[in-house]
């Protein structure tokens, strides 16, 4: 009942910020007059894998996430304080998404908790999102941090990131001359993605980690959410994680991504002033949760900025 009473909830919220329907129809990603400024790799790639198909794919998957949880015992329920917690975040964030994807505002979105020592959080497309109790515990993360990880992953499906792997995965195994067949990156209509991109064991690159940091960041400083929390969040993953976790496996948290994050800082500070109505000069300084954070480590990452990152 309560996660019918959030998904009512989260309709009315986007309904405030939705685009007229004509442009809901766009099957495009999009972006705000104001804010970040994002260097987007636009390809026509993706175009291959319906978007229909990915949706589809993705609620599969999360049903099957939670189905498992449920018979583990370790989906927390509505009333949890994690879950009242992530979803009232949640619906504070979910209405600037229309901003950046149209399609958002019709997205069935769920947020639910699962208890487990992974420090790890995800969005599937069509914005099935789950965190872990070990990212909220570990790194005992603000409200501010929490909408910075959740802002991220949620910009991952806004982007279509999961949509542009899984098609680059349906170019490898169909091979170049059958897709150099298709016309103009002709969809591949109602072809079975399953062998071929599970949601949950995509990688993104380099340039998709960017992007999805840098429009988490925005959307959480729209939401009211001080976006300084992304820089003492990065600290935290590279600091108090070890290398071989599974989330800074995947998503690496150096110097290098820190220092974008900062770059970037001056252009979504005065959408959060604005948002909690105060003049950019009186803004309160950042504090962070965590003394003694220390400088993040240098990450290597992988030279190709579009090649899915290492684990």
């Amino acid at each position: 009942m309560r996660q019918t009473c959030l998904r009512a909830t989260l309709a009315v919220a986007i309904s405030t910020l939705a685009l007229p329907a004509a442009a809901q129809e766009v099957a495009v990603v999009a972006a705000p007059d104001d804010g970040v400024r994002v260097a987007r790799n636009d390809s026509r790639v993706r175009m291959i894998v319906p978007m229909e198909v990915i949706d589809q794919q993705a609620a599969r998957e999360y049903e099957q996430v939670k189905q498992e949880a449920i018979a583990k015992k370790t989906l927390l329920g509505d009333d949890d304080p994690q879950v009242q917690r992530l979803r009232e975040i949640g619906i504070r964030l979910l209405p600037q998404t229309v901003l950046w994807n149209p399609r958002a505002g019709r997205w069935p979105w769920e947020i639910n908790v699962i208890r487990a020592n992974q420090v790890n959080a995800f969005c599937m497309p069509g914005g099935k999102m789950a965190v872990y109790t070990g990212l909220l515990d570990d790194l005992k993360l603000t409200d501010d941090e929490v909408a910075m990880v959740m802002g991220h992953e949620i910009a991952h499906a806004l982007e279509e990131h999961a949509r542009q792997r899984a098609a680059q995965a349906e170019i490898s195994n169909l091979g170049a001359n059958v897709v150099s067949q298709l016309t103009g990156f002709g969809n591949l209509g109602n072809m079975d993605i399953g062998a071929n991109a599970k949601m949950l064991s995509l990688r993104f690159s380099r340039r998709e980690e960017t992007e999805a940091d840098l429009i988490g960041m925005d959307i959480a400083a729209r939401a009211g959410y001080d976006p300084r929390a992304a820089i003492t969040l990065w600290r935290k993953m590279g600091t108090v994680l070890a290398a071989g976790d599974e989330f800074t496996s995947t998503h690496p948290s150096g110097r290098s991504r820190i220092a974008v994050l900062e770059a970037h800082m001056k252009e979504v500070l005065p959408l959060y002033a604005a948002a909690i109505s105060m003049p950019m000069e009186k803004l309160p300084a950042h504090r962070p949760n965590m003394a003694n954070l220390g400088g993040a480590p240098v990450d290597a990452g992988d030279e190709d900025q579009q090649s899915p990152l290492k684990k």
